[in-house]
């Protein structure tokens, strides 16, 4: 049914169906533009994916997922187009292995994970720098849903940011102009080594960066995380895309794979797709691809007001990735929590063919039958960084697969004879999956240099070509995806309708 401000159905094509894609496409459907979501490879979901392979459900990128409570970004895209995603709440929603053997549970409840904090790191200023960071975060999680003008670039934008604004967030937003490092030294705690690599191992897997780049309203928001609900979806996270493909197709649009889109032209009063298979004629276009990619298939004039903000391989990181499927024994579940599936595990020495200091291990949930055909069988998903993608290429494979099987082998997580399945991916594969331009992972880095209103913002071309993802809304996972296309779909219906 076409909204009653539209006396026709506009024709939107997407490019691209990660989570920022198909929050704008389910938006726009609901209020009844005729969507199509053109999607290069064989499933819907982008980085936030899963898939089949010899028995086992291996999660394509993400592994967390943050969102389904109220005020947050997830959470108001399911309530608007009334979708329920069963998923479990994680009662630990994370554990941390440092160096030194100690294990830091990230419990969930403010004053728990202060006092664990305090009894791993020291009470010195620990209860207020974390009170600090999780208002900070509190802060940012309400106005986001309500400053959806943000980054203005337009007077209306302005007006908009202007008339929503409070006096909250005018005291709140001086704190882009400062790093996380000041932080850590406004609160004495930047000569507590142990804590600075605990911050910035956190940061590398939430904003993508360390604590002397990462300015406090994304980095704070970054640590506290754990801090909100975290929540296991069974089967996998291909069950959080796959009810939103079924709400488009139930609305009369559609998600087309396989297909790439090549090139977008711009005519006087539409757009012109143009893909391996053939051509489609749209009103207005949004790419959800990243805009170092968007850039290659649609040059437009505006557009390349954009070509300054790009970022170049050196300023990016790609993943080592390896998915196990293997049995558990008895003995495995004494040394595994029984309420924690997320680790990360920092790391004495840097693993040799990639540098990395951590990694970061995801199992499937324990209660999740639905992961392998075999019985009594887990899931382990294992990530870490690659930095400057394009010139660290020759990676050795089976060195850095030997290298994290004998470190969940001496945590006695799992026996390495028992592994059935396993397989790895570098930034190769990362850029065959994903079609990102270097095989990059994670959005944008957070730089100190770029502010908040300096991101790059949903016009493309300040006609009817708009941009999301996480290029133009980086780090923070899920939320900060979804968030990037409620931005885009809003745009849209306010510069249009």
């Amino acid at each position: 049914m076409v909204s009653p401000c539209l006396k026709t159905s506009p024709t939107v094509v997407i490019v691209g169906s990660g989570m920022a894609s198909l929050t704008a496409a389910c938006l726009l459907a609901k209020d009844g533009f005729s969507v199509k979501v053109i999607e290069q490879n064989y499933l819907p979901g982008g980085c936030t994916s899963s898939y089949w392979r010899k028995g086992f459900v291996f999660e394509s990128g993400a592994t967390t997922l943050v969102g389904l409570q109220q005020g947050m970004p997830l959470h108001y895209l399911l309530q608007q187009i009334g979708i329920e995603i069963p998923a479990w709440k994680l009662d630990l929603p994370m554990q941390v292995h440092l160096k030194n053997g100690q294990i830091v549970n990230r419990y969930q409840e403010l004053e728990a994970w202060i006092r664990e904090v305090e009894r791993i790191f020291g009470k010195k200023n620990q209860r207020a720098f974390w009170q600090f960071c999780y208002r900070v975060s509190q802060f940012v999680w309400q106005t986001s849903l309500k400053q959806t003008a943000f980054p203005p670039a337009t007077l209306s934008d302005w007006w908009l940011c202007a008339t929503r604004a409070t006096i909250r967030q005018l005291s709140y937003a001086r704190y882009a102009f400062f790093s996380m490092e000041y932080l850590l030294k406004k609160f004495d705690l930047l000569d507590n080594l142990p804590f600075v690599e605990f911050v910035n191992e956190q940061l590398l897997i939430t904003a993508q960066n360390y604590l002397n780049e990462v300015n406090i309203l994304f980095g704070a928001t970054a640590l506290c995380y754990t801090n909100y609900d975290n929540f296991y979806v069974q089967g996998g996270l291909i069950h959080l895309v796959q009810p939103l493909v079924n709400y488009l197709q139930s609305k009369g649009s559609e998600v087309i794979l396989r297909e790439k889109v090549e090139k977008i032209i711009r005519k006087s009063k539409h757009y012109e797709v143009q893909t391996n298979k053939g051509s489609y004629i749209a009103d207005f276009i949004i790419s959800g691809i990243p805009i170092n990619n968007t850039l290659q298939i649609y040059e437009g004039t505006h557009s390349q007001k954009f070509a300054k903000k790009l970022l170049q391989s050196e300023y990016l990181h790609s993943a080592f990735q390896m998915g196990i499927g293997f049995k558990l024994e008895e003995e495995n579940l004494k040394h595994l929590p029984p309420n924690c599936i997320h680790f990360q595990i920092h790391l004495p020495q840097p693993l040799t063919e990639i540098g990395s200091k951590s990694i970061f291990v995801s199992l499937s949930h324990p209660k999740d039958i639905t992961r392998s055909d075999y019985p009594n069988m887990r899931v382990a998903s294992v990530s870490t960084h690659i930095s400057h993608p394009a010139k660290y290429t020759s990676i050795n494979k089976t060195q850095v697969e030997k290298e994290i099987i004998q470190i969940l082998a001496q945590k006695k997580w799992l026996n390495p004879e028992n592994i059935v399945y396993s397989h790895s991916s570098t930034q190769k594969s990362w850029e065959k999956w994903t079609g990102r331009m270097y095989g990059f992972v994670g959005g944008y880095p957070q730089y100190f240099r770029i502010k908040p209103w300096q991101m790059i913002e949903a016009r493309l071309d300040h006609y009817k070509a708009y941009i999301c993802g996480d290029t133009t809304y980086p780090g923070q996972g899920i939320p900060g995806t979804v968030l990037s296309g409620i931005i885009a779909y809003q745009k849209l219906k306010r510069d249009w309708f």
